[in-house]
């Protein structure tokens, strides 16, 4: 048979036996695996992967810091909102606005600033046997006023004024908390804390400006289980005390020197009066310097920035406070940083003054105390002292 000789193709023409031409490419020049196509003529942006991979064919996008930051704060912003909306309706919820002020009569026409009637009350509502014990309360029934004081806050610099319970005041003429009947002022003279504990808050409150001539334009109440929750939920309030003093009837045994007061230890020192000679005067005053204190506790960072610390503190102080029925969080707010200003400095703190007693009753100076409520009234910086 004939032989035919097949036409060598052009690719292998230029085979010369020492290898192979420029116009052959096996893929090695450029890397390239056999079976893939060559990434000659790819723009730039392509990723085909490793030199061992498939190819994505994909392009890489720079990632975008700057969107991403933005979404991060914007989410961040958009929690904290909620949390801030929903904490203040709770907190909200749990204040016990239960005092009428405008059940009160013939009251004095309001003035500059904001004057709150704070008080402390024996009540143990709430309380158990072994809590009593605890906290050397006794087991009285009803409520008394342990604690009273004005706090006036203003332009001109922020005032605590205790009124001391065993003030002699006159009852005045009222209308009934409960029956809503007006009751007569007789003249009658007693204690300032007999009030509160014939008719609660209104009489208080109708019993203070009628013998001052200030309007009270908030009033704010605790009791005694709720104020030793309070300091025990901001994990105790340190002070330094100048004196040591011991008292068997508030359970009070103080060294001299800083501690830390926990809540059973903090109501004995508010309440312990037996253990000094004048008794009522320095029991305010230890009043003044504790609830300041507290106040600084309760508005610091570690409580306020430690949601461990600021909820059950929240929650404790807002259990036990009883509130007239106009205070809001921003007034309660506004109180409490005002106490911590007088505490730190930023203000004043004074026993109202007096001038001698009658049948065991301390006589409020009354040249003074108008001098003091006009100072109030107009907003001005209180010059009045109380001599003490």
């Amino acid at each position: 048979m004939r032989h035919v000789q097949r036409p060598v193709p052009q690719q292998q023409a230029s085979y010369d036996g020492g290898g192979y031409g420029s116009s052959y490419d096996d893929g090695y020049n450029t890397g390239q695996v056999y079976g893939q196509p060559s990434r000659r003529g790819r723009g730039p942006g392509f990723d085909d992967g490793d030199d061992y991979g498939p190819p994505t064919g994909r392009p890489v996008r720079p990632r975008n810091w700057g969107k991403r930051i933005k979404w991060t704060v914007l989410t961040v912003i958009f929690v904290v909102v909620v949390a801030s909306i929903g904490t203040y309706f709770w907190a909200d919820s749990k204040l016990h606005r239960d005092v009428d002020l405008s059940k009160v009569i013939n009251r004095p026409e309001a003035g500059d600033g904001t004057n709150y009637l704070i008080v402390g009350t024996d009540s143990r509502e709430g309380m158990s046997a072994e809590d009593k014990k605890k906290l050397h309360t006794g087991s009285a029934e009803g409520k008394r006023t342990d604690t009273m004081m004005i706090l006036h806050v203003g332009s001109n610099g922020d005032t605590l004024v205790s009124l001391p319970r065993d003030s002699n005041v006159e009852i005045p003429s009222y209308k009934g908390a409960e029956s809503g009947k007006t009751y007569p002022g007789t003249g009658r003279q007693t204690k300032l804390n007999a009030a509160y504990a014939e008719d609660g808050p209104t009489l208080l409150v109708r019993t203070v400006e009628a013998n001052t001539g200030l309007h009270i334009d908030h009033y704010a109440e605790i009791g005694f289980g709720g104020f030793a929750s309070i300091v025990d939920a901001v994990g105790g309030v340190e002070m330094n005390l100048k004196e040591g003093f011991k008292d068997k009837w508030s359970g009070a045994d103080f060294k001299a020197g800083k501690q830390t007061l926990d809540g059973q230890q903090a109501l004995a020192f508010v309440r312990t009066r037996h253990a000094f000679a004048q008794s009522d005067l320095q029991r305010t005053k230890n009043q003044q310097q504790f609830l300041g204190a507290l106040a600084h506790k309760v508005s610091s960072p570690g409580t306020v920035l430690n949601p461990f610390s600021l909820y059950p503190t929240m929650g404790a102080g807002l259990d036990s406070l009883t509130v007239d029925k106009d205070m809001g969080l921003w007034d309660l707010g506004k109180m409490f940083l005002a106490m911590k200003g007088v505490n730190g400095g930023d203000g004043k703190s004074m026993n109202m003054p007096t001038s001698g007693s009658v049948g065991g009753n301390l006589l409020w100076d009354k040249a003074k105390v108008k001098q003091l409520v006009e100072q109030f009234n107009n907003d001005e910086k209180v010059t009045v002292t109380s001599d003490e």
